[in-house]
C-alpha cells in the first residue's frame, strides 16, 4: 500500500488521544461502612472537618483526618466500585466516552476549542486516567516548600496501596530502547522517581489489569470518624461574616440526587476547617459560587460578596499533548503508558499501543479514540458533535490493519501558558468557561518542537525497527497524524515541514490542568485561603506548574502530607 493509501486508512484513526491517569481497585465494592447516598443525610450535621471533593486528593486527606477527628467527606460523584469501565484496564477509555448524566466523567470543551474531561466520581481522576504513576521532582518539591521527609513517607503511604511495577512487552521495549538510541540517556530502570532520562515508571493498576484509585486509600480510614457521602454536589460555603474581623467559613449547603437541600456546619472549635479539594475547575468555581472572587463576575450572577478576590479562575494552565501514530507490520500489545523519557529541554515523552483497550472493543483507539472526544486530526476550533460522529464512523469502516500500532506523545513541563476560568450559571453541576491559551508562550512552543524531533529519533531508531513500515516517511507519518478525511476546514499544508505548526493543529490534552486557587495568589503555602478564616483550599488547583511527568502520584501525596501537617498543628 502507498503512502496515500496508508494516509487515507488512517486518517479518522487521528481522530483522538486522550490521558488522564489511574482507575479502581476491584468492581466489588470494598466493605466502605462510612459512605453513604446523600440521600440518606440528615437536614442538619456537625462535624470537625467538612471536605468538599472526594477526588485525588479529598481521599487520602479525609481518611488522614479522620484518625483524630469527625470527617465529612462530599462526591458530587457516585461510588467507582462495581463499574468495569473504570476497574478493568482493557475497558480504558469507555469511561471516557460516557457522555450520560450519570457517567464517572464530565465532558468539557475549553474556549480554546480542545475537548477534555473533569472526573465525576469518588476516586477524582485516578478513575479514569491511563495509571501512570511517577512522583515530581526533588527540585519541585523544595520550590514549593514541602517538607521532603514528610513528601516521601507520604508518597509511600500511597504507593502500599495503588501503585505497580507494569509488565514491560515488547511494543513499549522498543520505546525505552528508541528513547535511549535518541540521546535520552542514562537508563534508569524502574522508579517512581523522577530524574533525566528513561524509566519505566509506575502504574495504578495491578498484574490483574485491575485499577487502584485515590477511593482505595480510604481504607486507611478511622471508620468511626468518617462519613462519606456521594452524589452530594456542594452549592456554597456558608460565612459568618458578622462580628468577625473577617468572613469564617462555618458549613455548606449540598443537595441530593432528589434535589433535597442539606446543611452541614462545622462543630465549635477553633481550628476546625472547610477544605475545598474539588479540582481545577471545581475549586475556583466553588470560591465563586460562595462569594470569594472577582467581585465583577459575583455581580453578574447576583452572587454575595464575600471577599473580593480577582485572583481566583487566573493560572490556569494544561499542559498541552501532541502525538505521531506509528502503523505497526508487527504484533503489539496492548499497553497504557510505562515508560518516560525525561528531557533536559522540558519534554515528556511517553507512548501507549494497541487495538482493543477503549470499551472492549477492538475497532477503537482507546485515548486516542474519537470516541472520547479527542480529535488531533481537527483544528481544536472545529472540534463539534458533528466532527466527532463522523470521526467514529469513519473509524468504524476503517480496515483491521489500521488498528495496528501505537503512539508516541510528548507533554511539554509547565507549562508557561496561562488563562482563566469564568462561571457561566450559580449551578455548581455546570462546567464553567476556561481558557488555557495553549503555546501562547514561545517557549512551550519550542519545546513541544523539541519533543516530536525527539519521536522521530525514536522512529527511525534501529530499536523501533521491527515496528514501523520502512515506506512511511517521517513526514508520511506527520501528515497521516495531522490529516484527517474530515474534510472540515482548509488544513495546512506544511504540518509536516514546520514542527511549530504541527505542534498548535494537533494539539490535545493529557488532562493534567491546573490552577486557579494558585499558591501565593489565593491560598498560602499552608493551603488557607487568603482573607478568610477556616477555608483552604488542597488540591491541582494550587498548582502553578503540574508535577513531575504525570500529577496524580503528587496529588494523592499531597492529601496525606498535608492531613498530617493539619494533625500536627493540633498537637
Amino acid at each position: 500500500m502507498g503512502t496515500i493509501g496508508w494516509w487515507k486508512l488512517f486518517g479518522a484513526a487521528f481522530a483522538g488521544i486522550l490521558f488522564f491517569h489511574g482507575f479502581c481497585a476491584s468492581e466489588n465494592a470494598p466493605n466502605y461502612t462510612f459512605m453513604h447516598n446523600a440521600t440518606s443525610a440528615p437536614p442538619i450535621s456537625y462535624y470537625d472537618y467538612i471536605i468538599v471533593g472526594g477526588g485525588t486528593a479529598g481521599c487520602p486527606l479525609a481518611a488522614t483526618l479522620s484518625q483524630n477527628y469527625s470527617v465529612l467527606l462530599l462526591e458530587r460523584g457516585g461510588s467507582p466500585y462495581g463499574n468495569p469501565n473504570i476497574s478493568n484496564l482493557a475497558a480504558f477509555g469507555a469511561a471516557l466516552s460516557d457522555l450520560s448524566p450519570t457517567s464517572p466523567s464530565q465532558r468539557f470543551i475549553s474556549e480554546d476549542g480542545v475537548i477534555n474531561a473533569r472526573a465525576r466520581v469518588l476516586g477524582g481522576g485516578s478513575c479514569l486516567n491511563a495509571g501512570f504513576y511517577s512522583r515530581a521532582a526533588p527540585h519541585y518539591v523544595r520550590e514549593v516548600g514541602w517538607d521532603g521527609r514528610l513528601a516521601n513517607e507520604s508518597y509511600e503511604w500511597v504507593e502500599r496501596v495503588v501503585a505497580f511495577e507494569p509488565p514491560v512487552k515488547q511494543w513499549q521495549s522498543a520505546v525505552r530502547d528508541g528513547l535511549l538510541e535518541a540521546g535520552v540517556v542514562p537508563f534508569n530502570g524502574f522508579t517512581y522517581d523522577h530524574m533525566y532520562g528513561t524509566k519505566v515508571g509506575g502504574t495504578i493498576f495491578d498484574q490483574d489489569g485491575l485499577r487502584h484509585t485515590a477511593a482505595d486509600l480510604l481504607q486507611y480510614a478511622n471508620p468511626n470518624g468518617l462519613t462519606v457521602l456521594l452524589h452530594a454536589p456542594v452549592h456554597k460555603i456558608l460565612f459568618r461574616i458578622k462580628g468577625k474581623p473577617r468572613p469564617v467559613a462555618r458549613g455548606v449547603v449540598f443537595r441530593d440526587a432528589s434535589g433535597v437541600k442539606h446543611r452541614a456546619y462545622l462543630k465549635s472549635g477553633p481550628k476546625n476547617e472547610i477544605i475545598i479539594s474539588s479540582g481545577a475547575l471545581g475549586s475556583p468555581q466553588l470560591l465563586m459560587l460562595s462569594g470569594i472572587g472577582p467581585a465583577d463576575q459575583l455581580k453578574a450572577h447576583n452572587i454575595n460578596i464575600v471577599l473580593d478576590q480577582p485572583l481566583v479562575g487566573q493560572g490556569m494552565s494544561d499542559n498541552p499533548m501532541n502525538s505521531i501514530f506509528i502503523p505497526s507490520p508487527a504484533p503489539v500489545e496492548v499497553s497504557l503508558i510505562q515508560v518516560v523519557g525525561i528531557t533536559q529541554f522540558g519534554s515528556y515523552i511517553e507512548a501507549a499501543s494497541g487495538a482493543n483497550f477503549a470499551g472492549g472493543s477492538p475497532r477503537d483507539y482507546g485515548m486516542f479514540s474519537p470516541k472520547i472526544g479527542q480529535l488531533s486530526t481537527v483544528p481544536p476550533k472545529e472540534r463539534t458533535p458533528e466532527a466527532l460522529a463522523k470521526a467514529v464512523e469513519l473509524e468504524a469502516n476503517l480496515d483491521e490493519a489500521a488498528f495496528k500500532g501505537g503512539f508516541i506523545l510528548e507533554k511539554i513541563m509547565g507549562p508557561l501558558s496561562t488563562g482563566h476560568l469564568e462561571i457561566l450559571t450559580r449551578n455548581p453541576n455546570d462546567n464553567p468557561s476556561v481558557t488555557f491559551n495553549y503555546f501562547k508562550e514561545p517557549l512551550d512552543l519550542q519545546r513541544c518542537v523539541q519533543g516530536i524531533s525527539t519521536i522521530e529519533k525514536i522512529i527511525e531508531s534501529k530499536a523501533f525497527s521491527k515496528f514501523r513500515y520502512d515506506y512511511l516517511t517521517i513526514p508520511a507519518l506527520l501528515n497521516m497524524t495531522a490529516s484527517s478525511p474530515i474534510n472540515l476546514l482548509p488544513k495546512h499544508a506544511n504540518a509536516s515541514t514546520s514542527l511549530e505548526q504541527y505542534c498548535k493543529d494537533t494539539v490535545m490534552t493529557i488532562w493534567h490542568y491546573h490552577g486557579g486557587c494558585q499558591v501565593g495568589k489565593v491560598v498560602d503555602h499552608d493551603y488557607k485561603v487568603l482573607g478568610v478564616d477556616a477555608l483552604r483550599v488542597i488540591d491541582g488547583s494550587t498548582f502553578i506548574y503540574s508535577p513531575g511527568t504525570n500529577p496524580q502520584a503528587t496529588v494523592m501525596m499531597l492529601g496525606r502530607y498535608m492531613g498530617v501537617r493539619i494533625l500536627s498543628e493540633r498537637l
